[in-house]
């Protein structure tokens, strides 16, 4: 009895029987405590973690300041209740963070806590374990790492929390724009407005970069907003464009090493200038305005706008150079004897001709008159400098080929002497020439053209086809290289006044004292369209890719469509002659009856008085944001100057005419080289064919006009780029190529050669013009036509 009464026992414990464990309401079995202890370690409520110590105490002390969200985790198993007291999470995994991280924090612990402060050991020792505990978190697999994050963000205030957001979102971004492959990053661009992209450019370099080098998103654009004029002009633009970041370069005034940001491909630059020509001419309501007097009370007989510089000759001999800015007296070039009725500039050449039978040089840089050229017998209407330009020239075989034409620029000028004179074009840096009188021995005389019965009153030249008008009723084509008479166009019954010629049209115009306007075709000198509607002398014409312009002594001016004679719109609104005009796609500004005119050319419309109460205009030109006038007032001469421009605008402007002057033309070597990237770039927006799998293989056509041969592979646009441009020095550098030169590959097809050893192809060859196409482009189209050869 003794042995069943005998209990285990040790020091300050013993074994309680069963019988008497009953009574006790603090004793708890084994089994009881084990599970306890296991609901301990899990969640004591929904918004706790497993394997995540309970901060209950604290959350009982303090009431959260707002309502908790209805928004809660979801009840997570604890399958393992007694799960060891280790940072480890249990057994059957953590969930996934997407299931576990929530909306918000969780309310209790949104609000930072009233906590004991932090004592300066415990923080010594905190800052001494992180290395530890870094390393020790390196080691763990990401699971637990993202387990063992969640669990530190779920207790972290938010000030801390704000804090990690600014620091992850940046990091988490990605750039789109740079991932997508290219053909993909111009299509989404092709979505976007103007105003969009222009405001996408600023996002970043690369976005600037990308937006700015895609030549078909520019000429989609062009397209859509309807400022794309057929080609030419565009081609023109571009090649200018081009032209002057080689001087530049050539001249250090710019480093492509130290240049931020690329240059924007012309065809951006272009659409920003139509844009801003088509926006801030008509809605400027108050442009920047400056008058002052010139030349006294004399007739302004012939004005410019060039490089900058307003160049206006009188009938008083004088010739001056003026600032727009300003309105300062810059140059006064005197040397002419008589009233100076003919003037053209290039760059810093200024060539004139007066009442004295002369022909004069002038250097605008100095001031200087450099050469002096006789040779006429009377007064020197009329004259143009004619600069080398590429033309599509066809031989007897129908045979058409490209060919730069004249080799070197030259003055044509015609006279009241009944006859025509071809001059070359001094170059700066050449000896000075005077010769007053006719002289056999001036070196830079060519070909005196003979033929007219009467004086010779207008003329228009390009490349080497020269239009000559007359008192004789007629008018001759003339090529100014060999002095051929082409043909002699019969049809006005009087003098002729007034003459345009478009080559890409094989087109040329003439007005006449007869009150109509002929179009001529060059190819076979007839008259494809009799243009009747005027009443009196038809003195001005003006020729832009889309519109014809006359303007006549009856008050009218009216607007005919080239292609069609088609009579599109009368502008009526002046009560005597017009006396000066100028036009473009956009506008026409007109001067008559003491009033100076604005007028939409496509539908007709006056758009503003620019000059009212005046006696009476002599002269008006605008080039870009710039527009000069020269009027009587008061009988005082004046010149007006209107600046349409915002003092932060980036506007380049086109010319009259379509005739640059910024390109190292007398150079034959470096216009070849120009025209190679050009027509690169041509082929690289042109080239959209529907089916290309039908297409002819085209064959190249040589500087020298002889077709290559057959089985000769085509120059792609990469390599004529790489080769003319030694790698565009004013292209982007990036290593990874720009969405330009891309699609030249993918257009080119061949772009690969160099890599494969072979030959580079030559700067000199020019490429076949490819047939336009209006379509929009789709990459994937580009992607197949690049299996066929050019």
């Amino acid at each position: 009895m003794q042995e069943e009464d005998a209990v285990a026992s040790g020091k300050g414990w013993r074994m309680l029987k069963p019988e008497e464990g009953g009574d006790n309401g603090k004793v708890i079995g084994l089994t009881e405590a084990v599970e306890r202890y296991g609901r301990k370690r899990s969640h004591g409520s929904d918004n706790m973690m497993e394997g995540v110590e309970s901060t209950h105490d604290l959350e009982t002390n303090t009431p959260p300041r707002k309502k908790a969200r209805a928004t809660h985790l979801p009840q997570l198993s604890t399958l393992n209740a007694a799960a060891p007291p280790s940072p480890l999470p249990s057994p059957h995994g953590s969930p996934p963070p997407q299931c576990i991280w929530p909306s918000a924090p969780p309310s209790g612990a949104s609000s930072p806590q009233p906590q004991a402060p932090l004592q300066p050991d415990l923080a010594l020792t905190t800052l001494l374990t992180l290395p530890s505990l870094l390393s020790h978190f390196s080691t763990l697999p990401p699971q637990l790492q993202s387990h063992f994050l969640l669990t530190l963000l779920r207790h972290s205030p938010l000030p801390v929390l704000r804090t990690l957001h600014s620091v992850l979102t940046p990091t988490l971004a990605r750039d789109f724009l740079t991932l997508l492959p290219p053909e993909l990053v111009s299509l989404v661009l092709s979505y976007l407005p103007y105003s969009t992209l222009t405001r996408a450019s600023r996002v970043s370099r690369s976005w600037r970069a990308i937006v700015d080098s895609d030549p078909v998103l520019w000429r989609d654009l062009l397209k859509n907003t309807k400022i794309w004029f057929g080609g030419d002009t565009e081609r023109a633009f571009a090649q200018s464009i081009f032209a002057r970041r080689q001087q530049e370069t050539q001249a250090q005034l710019i480093s492509p090493v130290g240049n931020p940001l690329p240059l924007p491909h012309p065809y951006k630059m272009l659409f920003k200038s139509r844009h801003l020509t088509r926006t801030r001419w008509v809605h400027n309501e108050e442009p920047k305005h400056r008058s002052f007097p010139a030349h006294g009370s004399s007739v302004v007989t012939c004005l410019l706008f060039s490089h900058g510089r307003i160049i206006s000759a009188s009938d008083d001999h004088s010739i001056h150079v003026y600032s727009p800015l300003t309105g300062e007296l810059l140059q006064a070039l005197d040397g002419h004897e008589g009233g100076v009725w003919a003037m053209a500039a290039s760059k810093d050449t200024l060539v004139t001709g007066s009442t004295d039978r002369t022909v004069r040089i002038w250097d605008l840089s100095t001031g200087r008159c450099t050469h002096i050229f006789g040779g006429h017998t009377s007064t020197v209407r009329c004259l143009a400098i004619v600069k080398p330009e590429w033309i599509d020239m066809e031989d007897e075989n129908g045979v058409v080929t490209k060919e730069k034409w004249p080799k070197r620029s030259v003055i044509v000028t015609g006279s009241r002497d009944h006859s025509l004179r071809v001059w070359t074009l001094p170059r700066p840096g050449d000896p000075e020439y005077r010769c007053d009188g006719a002289d056999d021995e001036n070196p830079y005389h060519k070909i005196h053209l003979e033929g007219h019965d009467h004086a010779v009153r207008a003329l228009a030249a390009r490349g080497r086809t020269l239009v000559s008008g007359s008192y004789d009723c007629t008018v001759r084509i003339w090529d100014i290289i060999t002095g051929d008479c082409k043909w002699v166009l019969v049809g006005h019954t009087q003098k002729v006044y007034s003459v345009v010629l478009d080559l890409s049209r094989n087109l040329a115009c003439s007005g006449s004292m007869d009150g109509t306007v002929r179009v001529w075709n060059l190819r076979n000198g007839q008259c494809q369209h009799t243009l009747t509607g005027h009443t009196s002398l038809v003195g001005l014409l003006g020729l832009s890719p889309s519109y014809l312009v006359s303007a006549a002594a009856d008050s009218t001016l009216r607007i005919w469509d080239p292609d069609t004679g088609e009579l599109r719109n009368t502008l009526a609104a002046h009560t005597g002659a017009i006396t000066c005009f100028q036009h473009d796609e956009f506008k026409v500004l007109s001067g008559s009856d003491g009033t100076l005119k604005m007028w939409d050319v496509r539908d007709g419309s006056v758009v503003r008085d620019l000059l009212t109460g005046i006696s009476g205009v002599w002269q008006v030109v605008f080039e870009g944001r710039w527009c000069v006038a020269a009027s009587n007032r008061n009988l005082t001469t004046q010149l007006d100057v209107w600046d349409f421009g915002n003092d932060d605008d980036d506007w380049v402007g086109e010319p009259p005419g379509g005739i640059y002057d910024d390109g190292t033309d007398d150079d034959e070597d470096e216009e070849e080289i120009e025209q190679a990237d050009v027509d690169a770039m041509d082929q690289d927006l042109e080239v959209t064919l529907s089916d290309p799998e039908s297409v002819e293989p085209e064959r190249e056509v040589e500087r020298g006009g002889s077709a290559a041969p057959a089985d000769r592979p085509a120059d792609s646009e990469d390599e004529l780029m790489t080769e003319g441009r030694r790698t565009s020095r004013w292209a982007p550098s990036a290593s990874r190529p720009t969405t330009h030169q891309r699609a030249r590959a993918l257009l080119g097809g061949e772009s690969s050669r160099r890599g494969n050893g072979l030959p580079a192809a030559s700067s000199s060859t020019i490429p076949a013009r490819l047939p336009l196409n209006d379509e929009t482009p789709t990459r994937p189209r580009i992607k197949t036509l690049a299996r066929t050869r050019r």
